[in-house]
């Protein structure tokens, strides 16, 4: 059997409907028998070798080779090459022929599923390893980055919203010293630390007691309820000098997280913005936290190798990886990606 190349769509007539849609969930059908192909179902029969070969509009029989070379279409022949071989049915996200394709490239279905049961797996966005990724590109896909060697790495993203259970009763009229880079509690109440999670021991995290050492951010939100004898205005401008606009940036993030009963505390050393508490019941139960987060613009591009370095890092340490997409007004989505096996 051959195909027929006209307007980018690969046309099959004889009993092409039964033998490719009704029992391989190829194409769509256009008629009683006949499908129509996008290039990558098309470039995948004649790799299997279930059509012959795709005549194009200058009445030229292409094969495998020249066909996928006429079409560029090795990204995508990849990916949907790999999801066939694990037992997936997809169908390319074409106006017309799925409902809502939206900016996917490929509708996954369920395993023993197909395009005429209604029920969606996966939405699939395909990019290779060096092409930006803006954060509305991503958000509700599985990603499926093809790398310089051809190997495939999928992502799960979703958005999410932070949700705690730390409730701390904030002190009042803290003396404190602002330093550099950070604000020191001369004799901080014990719950401040215990029940809050706010700051660290100055003589280390093994000492009972004494001076805290807060973060411009712990200080900056913890001046804004009155705690400390320092204006807000003056330690948000003491951090702003110091961080710059990124400062603004994670203070809203930080801010939000502990509204929501997260306690967030320094990511640095998991290359993060935070690491992150959800249940917590004081420093004496403190379990490992849960995930890490990096505040980034609304408007961030992502790299795939940056992507994949941040969720490899927090895969590796039993985290999950949140990004939060964060405008210094006050905006925030958290986006939320992991690394899985459809």
């Amino acid at each position: 059997m051959d195909g027929t190349l006209r307007d980018g769509v690969v046309h099959l007539t004889g009993n092409a409907r039964q033998q490719f849609y009704d029992s391989g969930g190829y194409g769509r059908p256009t008629g009683r028998s006949e499908l129509e192909l996008a290039p990558v179902e098309a470039a995948h029969l004649l790799y299997r070798g279930d059509i012959d070969a795709v005549v194009d509009e200058d009445g030229r029989s292409l094969d495998f080779q020249a066909f996928l070379t006429r079409t560029d279409a090795v990204l995508s022949f990849v990916v949907y090459k790999n999801l066939r071989d694990r037992g997936f049915y997809l169908s390319p996200a074409r106006e017309g022929w799925v409902e809502d394709p939206g900016d996917a490239d490929f509708i996954v279905y369920p395993r023993g599923k197909g395009p005429a049961d209604g029920e969606v797996a996966y939405r699939l966005h395909v990019v290779g390893e060096r092409l930006p990724l803006p954060a509305a590109s991503i958000e509700g896909h599985m990603l499926a980055v093809v790398d310089e060697d051809g190997e495939l790495t999928y992502f799960n993203t979703e958005w999410l919203t932070p949700s705690g259970t730390a409730d701390p009763d904030l002190p009042t009229g803290l003396e404190t010293t602002l330093m550099d880079d950070r604000l020191l509690v001369w004799n901080p109440p014990e719950s401040l630390y215990e029940d809050g999670f706010f700051g660290q021991r100055l003589a280390g995290r093994n000492a009972e007691k004494g001076p805290l050492q807060l973060s411009l951010l712990e200080a900056a939100y913890l001046a804004d309820r009155s705690c400390l004898n320092l204006r807000a205005a003056a330690v948000r401008s003491h951090a702003e000098s110091v961080e710059g606009e990124r400062f603004s940036r994670r203070y809203v993030a930080y801010e939000s997280l502990r509204e929501a009963g997260v306690v967030p505390k320094s990511g640095f050393k998991f290359g993060a913005d935070f690491r992150v508490y959800e249940a917590f019941d004081g420093v004496e139960n403190l379990g490992h936290s849960d995930k890490l987060v990096r505040v980034t613009e609304p408007g961030h591009e992502f790299l795939p190798r940056e992507l994949s370095l941040d969720v490899r890092m927090a895969g590796g340490v039993r985290k999950r990886m949140v990004f939060a997409l964060t405008d210094p007004s006050g905006e925030i989505d958290w986006l939320s990606v992991e690394r899985i096996t459809p």
